[in-house]
């Protein structure tokens, strides 16, 4: 037993982690909140030490990375991941032999499936299957939520997607042209406030196909990328709008403005 404030050791957390379901060449991705996980030897890097260990030296960890600034051109060797995707996953792609990616919606990855996560150039909208979400699927990966909840899960985007769910929100990002000035580009991504998609959680349960456990201080859910979109896919295509609310979220809202918009 830990005391109140005691750390957890990266042993402790990589026998967490195997005993969740994490196994030696796993691929994965990860969204992880160090405020829930801590306090652990080392901060978010003892973290960061535990996942890599607990996946060996043939697995292969993936976390988000794209930018928190959208009007600002993307660097891959300097700029800061956005600040809601905590900060274990900033810390990562900062490490030595972790690849990101070069543009705005970037992923970093770490292992020997990295190139093959990375290889694809911008999509827009950003979660399709040319895409690091849609090649964790293709790579039979797994998603870990580490002290977050389905609503931080970047998979159910790619659902939507597949699912061809009619809503689409105006974003944009800001690239170089090839004179190296700066452009934007604008595009519709299925979005809203994700709050609905804390349901997923609940539909994997209810099959088995949700490992939850405890890693350091924090919650934390394992499944595999193909079950999530496995029991996500038929309630979208019976209701499009399952993850969107019917009322009183301005976020949701703009989602459903938004097909009559693009059919007006």
């Amino acid at each position: 037993m830990h005391g109140a404030g005691a750390e957890t050791s990266i042993r402790e957390l990589t026998a967490q982690l195997r005993a969740l379901g994490v196994t030696p060449g796993d691929t994965l991705l990860v969204h992880a909140s160090f405020r829930a996980v801590r306090p652990v030897a080392r901060g978010p890097d003892g973290v960061i030490d535990a996942l890599l260990t607990a996946l060996g030296e043939d697995g292969t960890l993936l976390m988000p990375s794209w930018t928190g600034d959208d009007d600002v051109p993307f660097d891959a060797a300097t700029t800061p991941a956005a600040q809601d995707l905590g900060v274990i996953a900033d810390r990562f792609w900062r490490r030595i032999g972790v690849l990101r990616a070069r543009h705005p919606m970037a992923f970093a990855a770490h292992g020997p499936a990295a190139i093959r996560l990375l290889r694809d150039r911008l999509v827009l909208p950003p979660h399709q299957m040319a895409s690091p979400v849609g090649r964790l699927l293709q790579a039979e990966g797994k998603v870990l939520l580490l002290g977050v909840d389905h609503d931080a899960n970047t998979l159910l985007h790619l659902a939507e997607w597949i699912a061809g769910v009619p809503y689409g929100v105006p974003h944009h990002v800001t690239l170089r042209d090839a004179a190296g000035q700066p452009m934007r580009r604008t595009y519709r991504e299925p979005d809203h406030c994700c709050q609905l998609f804390r349901q997923a959680g609940n539909w994997l349960r209810a099959q088995g196909l949700q490992g939850n456990g405890r890693v350091g201080r924090a919650e934390a859910r394992l499944f595999r990328a193909a079950d999530l979109i496995e029991v996500a896919l038929p309630r979208l295509r019976r209701d499009p709008f399952v993850f969107v609310h019917r009322a009183d979220c301005a976020e949701c809202q703009a989602a459903r403005d938004s097909v009559a918009r693009m059919q007006g």
